[in-house]
């Protein structure tokens, strides 16, 4: 095997070349040891083109990325699904069994988390991210990268994670993928960067350039973006490869009059890796030649290359897969168990008029095309899917033994001839009807923005239409996204928020159902009233007149807030303390409060801390969630729960963007969700 130093110009660069389609010009490139990267292949075809890098003149093994988003083999719940579940050690087991079935099969660069911060559900990428808070995303981002790269096995090279997509991606205008992020510098560093950085301090080995213009320039060109603050001020030393494409697209930004210009850029700017364009194989050379480019910069991002490659312990091995990988990922219990836990925990209990949980033996209606789907309880990033796999609801009733009559009604977004008639002919022999409604996996993910993001109208018309014949209807929303579900909630008794929850839908949403699991999911994206508030979220700030009202036609407040999410047992907050209420600077301070379950049955509750800066140098938003915790509790129980706030928890980004901690005011929020709280003062001295 080559060390840099003895490879052509030609091998060095060659390393800095990812490709995600292979024909005849890749293998022969491949053999002559001028590609250092694929992604999307796995298994057998995997080991195949490690074979060919192995044999090449440079003997250099490949890295090869996969979008690994929520599950591999196994499917777990979507991203934003599983982050309203508030259980970082869950999320992170999922992701390090994720990351060893897809190591299983030669994967060893893993383009997740995705890390970006969103407030606009039109988006459909909202679907992979952990909602609109930068602190959550963060500790999400940390938990998923420690997952990704915990890589506790011996036989076989190990994974990196990649933070996507570096940066504001999730901040489109108008909701549409890949649109510009037109936000200030401090909206840049206070809620889309915070995640990224957190990241970094996990140790995750890549970062992923987002296809955006930001404020003017497209990340995958921007220098300041990538060399200033991801490298320079964060302090990140891995690799950055582009989204695909992402660099030979600056010309469709139009900075770039071509591709030898838009390689020039993408490369200045810090981008190691080109994904999928050609233009680094194509151009770098040239480039070199001109002088536009150095050999000495060439190497520092080969270098860096072939660190990774290090780190991942490719160098010496001769086998990248393992045998009998997808059998053995298949027969796994552990996993299945796991993605059961991982879909209990992610259901979120909208709203509860003493209809559920259910009793045993209740004559159930079921009604709804995505009751009986499988594929679509499966997410938009369904990883090498086994369908065959997945749990449908009517199955998941079935496996408690349960009888139903079912109707499909009408398709997604069409009507069935007979179908709502049907419908409401079953409706009516019914005690509760449950209708499973919603989006499809393909209405999002990425490119799958939607301007109306209600139930789709067939659907509501079903909907409609079987309550008029039986009110008694549990509302089970399968999307991937926060709907607009405002008739929803003024008239059906209750509703359930799905998300799209992977292999384990049916069993996991069946005991929720009949009690056999209390629900304890919470939002971490509000769901707007009306698509009109969007962007709606909980850490906004007060305008000059707070007490006006902000629209003249429809509701100021969301229709669920951040943190909402109901149980079958009630959870009572009393005696909220701080340990000093006019503690000084560096001085410990602590809150807490005393939670009970007053209700009947067992359950867990995610206890949130927030807080207020009330006046300060520059403004601050209404609250911020600075702590969580979740706690089980069982009927009758109750506990304390305590929180440090510390000096880094009340600081803020001055007027010129430096970590500022001033004396005042602080508000504390100690409660179940952004509105139901109790409230506390002290005075930093």
């Amino acid at each position: 095997m080559k060390r840099l130093s003895d490879m052509t110009l030609e091998e060095k660069i060659g390393q800095l070349v990812m490709y995600g389609k292979y024909g005849e010009a890749q293998q022969k490139a491949l053999a002559e040891g001028r590609i250092g990267s694929f992604l999307n292949n796995r298994g057998e075809e995997t080991q195949m083109r490690q074979n060919l890098a192995l044999d090449s003149p440079t003997g250099i093994p490949l890295i090869i990325g996969d979008d690994v988003i929520h599950g591999f083999r196994t499917i777990f719940p979507i991203p934003l699904a599983l982050s309203c579940s508030f259980d970082l050690g869950l999320i992170e087991e999922t992701c390090a069994l994720s990351a060893r079935e897809a190591a299983m099969e030669g994967i060893n660069m893993i383009f997740a988390p995705m890390v970006d911060i969103s407030r606009d559900p039109r988006w459909g990428r909202v679907a992979e991210g952990a909602g609109e808070d930068p602190y959550l995303g963060s500790e999400v981002a940390r938990a998923r990268v420690r997952g990704y790269q915990r890589n506790d096995w011996e036989d076989m090279p190990k994974t990196a994670a990649c933070a996507k997509h570096y940066v504001a991606y999730g901040a489109p205008q108008g909701g549409r993928d890949y649109d510009g992020a037109d936000i200030s510098e401090r909206s840049l560093r206070e809620i889309y960067l915070p995640p990224f950085d957190a990241a970094v301090k996990a140790g995750v080995m890549s970062v992923m350039s987002s296809f955006n213009d930001l404020n003017g320039i497209p990340v995958s060109g921007n220098e300041r973006a990538i060399r200033g603050i991801l490298r320079g001020e964060l302090g990140f030393g891995g690799v950055v490869v582009s989204d695909w494409e992402s660099v030979e697209e600056l010309v469709n930004h139009s900075i770039a009059s071509d591709g030898r210009e838009a390689a020039r850029l993408g490369f200045k700017a810090g981008v190691d890796i080109d994904m999928n364009s050609g233009v680094y194989e194509r151009y770098l050379k040239e480039l070199v030649r001109e002088g536009k480019l150095t050999v000495e910069e060439i190497d520092q991002a080969a270098g860096r290359v072939l660190k990774l490659k290090e780190r991942l312990g490719l160098f010496g091995k001769k086998r990248f897969v393992m045998e009998d990988a997808r059998r053995l990922s298949l027969e796994n219990l552990a996993a299945k168990e796991l993605a059961l836990k991982a879909a209990r925990e992610s259901i979120v209990l909208l709203k509860n008029r003493d209809l559920l949980p259910l009793r045993k033996g209740t004559k159930l209606a079921v009604i709804g095309q995505l009751a009986d789907d499988r594929p679509d309880m499966l997410g938009c990033w369904a990883g090498q899917v086994e369908v065959q796999e997945s749990v449908t609801v009517l199955e998941g009733l079935e496996n408690l033994g349960e009888e139903f009559r079912y109707e499909r009604g009408c398709e997604i977004n069409s009507d069935i001839e007979g179908g709502i008639d049907r419908a409401r002919e079953i409706a009516s022999k019914a005690q509760v009807v449950l209708m499973v409604l919603g989006e499809t996996s393909s209405m999002s993910g990425e490119n799958r923005s939607r301007a109306d993001i209600t139930i789709p109208a067939v659907q509501r018309k079903l909907l409609r239409s079987v309550m008029e014949i039986n009110e008694n209807v549990v509302l089970v929303v399968v999307s991937g996204r926060p709907l607009v579900l405002s008739w929803e909630e003024a008239n059906v008794p209750a509703i359930l928020q799905l998300w799209q929850p992977g292999h384990q839908a049916g069993n996991a949403l069946a005991e929720i159902l009949y009690g056999i699991h209390n629900p304890s999911g919470k939002l971490t994206l509000t769901f707007p009233a009306s698509v009109g508030q969007i962007p709606v979220y909980y850490n906004r700030k007060n305008t000059g007149r707070p007490l006006f009202k902000k629209y003249i036609d429809i509701q100021d407040e969301p229709l669920f807030p951040f943190g909402w999410g109901l149980s079958y047992t009630d959870f009572d907050y009393e005696d909220l303390a701080l340990s000093s209420g006019s503690p000084k600077m560096g001085e410990e301070l602590k809150v807490s409060a005393r939670v009970t379950n007053r209700g009947d049955h067992d359950g867990s509750e995610t206890v949130m801390l927030f807080v207020r800066d009330v006046t300060a140098s520059v403004t601050r938003p209404v609250m911020e969630l600075k702590g969580f915790e979740k706690l089980f509790l069982e009927a009758g129980q109750s506990k304390n729960v305590q929180f440090d706030i510390t000096g880094e928890m009340l600081s803020f980004l001055d007027e010129n963007l430096k970590p500022a901690l001033e004396k005042g005011r602080f508000e504390v929020f100690l409660g179940r969700n952004s509105v139901e709280h109790l409230k506390g003062y002290f005075e930093l001295i």
